[in-house]
């Protein structure tokens, strides 16, 4: 019933910046929040950045991207972006979308979901 899907991913030398983006659509009645986890190799996924839908979208920051990257939406769009700073090797990992969704089920009944998008690499690399 609904769809995540990321881009912005690449490679890019330390210290650099890079920005996704995650745009989600289907039978969607509202997002509830969205965000973003990462990934790397052998490690558990780990929460990066979350914004509500509250007014003034509250954020919430994994200790270790603190004060590099920021999290943004576009309600219009039902759209999230994180704009990432200051890049360094260990922000190496594959980066995934996440969003809590209210949405119409097939008799137009709404229930509340968990969603995930695919994934998208981002390589820091000199």
């Amino acid at each position: 019933q609904v769809q995540l899907v990321e881009s912005g991913g690449g490679l890019v030398q330390p210290g650099g910046s890079l920005r996704l983006s995650c745009g989600a659509s289907g039978r969607i009645v509202s997002i509830k929040s969205m965000g973003w986890y990462r990934q790397a190799p052998e490690k558990e996924r780990e929460l990066v950045a979350g914004i509500t839908s509250t007014s003034g979208g509250s954020t919430n920051y994994g200790d270790s991207v603190k004060g590099r990257f920021t999290i943004s939406r576009d309600d219009a769009k039902n759209t999230v972006y994180l704009q990432m700073n200051s890049l360094k090797p260990e922000d190496t990992a594959v980066y995934y979308c996440n969003a809590d969704v209210y949405y119409y089920t097939n008799n137009y009944s709404i229930r509340e979901g968990d969603y995930w998008g695919q994934g998208t690499q981002v390589t820091v690399s000199s």
